[in-house]
């Protein structure tokens, strides 16, 4: 058996009514497309090349990765900068996505799949470090953009445990009931991935399909470590 429980893991009754997916490394991989896309807009926007040369997107925010270029290059982190920022990386994602050499995630979907087919299917949602326009250009070339009913994202705000935390609330009124964190599992790649889903009481499920291996994931202590989804059934994290 591929699924590993990480030490003083617990076991929960509860069922799980809504789960959140991670996009880059966990539902998709777009061949460095969105760095690509940044880069060229640091580029040809404010004239600096190589200008993702000393940021970290593993599990970042798009909106926190633009704040640190420009503070890193004296840049006003204003609106109006931010504003021209997104404008050039969307336009610029549209066309390294249809060039990009990627695909859908290991067990993606086979996992999504099985959560739709369940007699009570839970809410599927985004929690993401993109902001929504580059999440729907990412996840429409793929084709499984219609599957996500709403989303937390970086456009409602820098910190991804924010975001989760806008996830969660779309995620209640999508079922017209507060959600308790043990009824919510947030699936991603990255250590920051499990932070955000802590942040709001949820079960986490790790992945190893982006740049973090398995072992290091399990040192943070998910719930569940994989190394992909085809590995686990929906059946098994949902308690059902």
């Amino acid at each position: 058996m591929c699924l590993q429980f990480p030490p003083g893991c617990v076991a929960f009754s509860l069922m799980v009514r809504l789960v959140l997916f991670d996009i880059d490394g966990t539902l998709i991989n777009s061949g460095g497309a969105g760095v690509r896309a940044f880069e060229r807009a640091f580029a040809e926007e404010f004239s600096i090349p190589d200008g993702t040369q000393r940021l970290s997107f593993c599990g970042r925010t798009d909106s926190s990765l633009v704040r640190e270029f420009f503070l890193m290059n004296g840049i006003e982190p204003s609106p109006h900068n931010f504003e021209r920022f997104f404008r050039a990386y969307v336009a610029l994602l549209k066309t390294q996505i249809r060039d990009c050499t990627g695909g859908l995630c290991q067990g993606v979907e086979g996992f999504l799949a099985e959560l739709e087919a369940m007699a009570q299917p839970p809410a599927i949602g985004l929690l993401t470090g993109n902001i929504r326009q580059g999440a729907e250009i990412k996840l429409t070339h793929f084709g499984i953009w219609h599957r996500f009913a709403f989303g937390g994202f970086a456009d409602d705000h820098e910190d991804r445990d924010q975001i989760a935390a806008v996830a969660r609330e779309r995620g209640s009124r999508q079922l017209d009931r507060p959600l308790e964190g043990r009824e919510i599992v947030v699936i991603g790649d990255t250590p920051l991935d499990i932070r955000c889903g802590r942040a709001i009481g949820a079960k986490v499920l790790a992945v190893a399909t982006g740049m973090i291996s398995k072992p290091e994931l399990a040192l943070r202590k998910p719930d569940w470590v994989v190394d992909d989804l085809s590995q686990v059934s929906a059946g098994e994290v949902l308690g059902c």
